[in-house]
């Protein structure tokens, strides 16, 4: 039987369901954008593939960002080691974790979508690749404002380091 987990703990439980959740929905969905334009150009020409491929991974931070958050709630909020966390503590978990899955759902979109456009403008005219990498980066600072904000909440909140 299940050791009976603390409610901040339990709370802390569901901001990492988000953090991870939201975040790998935001870069999944931008990497199928990203990937169905990867695809087209390859059809069209073979040597696109190593672009594409760039293109198609550009929207995986965001989950990454989720992943780290989500592993730190766990750590250190009794779940897989530490102490049990208080309510309030369990509350300040979900906004980071909302903070970063949200962000990453917003960031991942946005980001598969100018990564579609860059594999566009990339077939047409190769030179455009550096110019393209540049516009596909700008949605990425959704994604790590949220990132940020989720880290000040753990140190700030009395997760980490308190």
């Amino acid at each position: 039987m299940a050791a009976e987990l603390a409610l901040g703990s339990a709370l802390a439980a569901i901001g990492a369901g988000v953090a991870v959740g939201f975040a790998a929905l935001g870069s999944g969905i931008g990497q199928g954008i990203a990937s169905s334009s990867a695809v087209g150009a390859v059809a069209e020409d073979s040597s696109m593939f190593a672009q594409g491929l760039v293109f198609t991974a550009i929207p995986e931070t965001q989950a990454i960002y989720g992943f780290l958050i989500a592993i730190l709630l766990l750590v250190f909020s009794g779940i897989m080691g530490g102490s049990p966390l208080g309510v309030t503590s369990g509350l300040v978990a979900i906004g980071a974790g909302a903070s970063v899955g949200f962000g990453g759902l917003g960031s991942g979109m946005g980001q598969g979508i100018a990564s579609s456009a860059a594999v566009g403008a990339v077939v047409e005219e190769p030179s455009m690749f550096a110019q393209g990498l540049v516009f596909t980066a700008i949605p990425e600072t959704q994604a790590i404002y949220g990132f940020l904000i989720a880290i000040l909440l753990l140190v700030f909140g009395g997760i980490l380091g308190a």
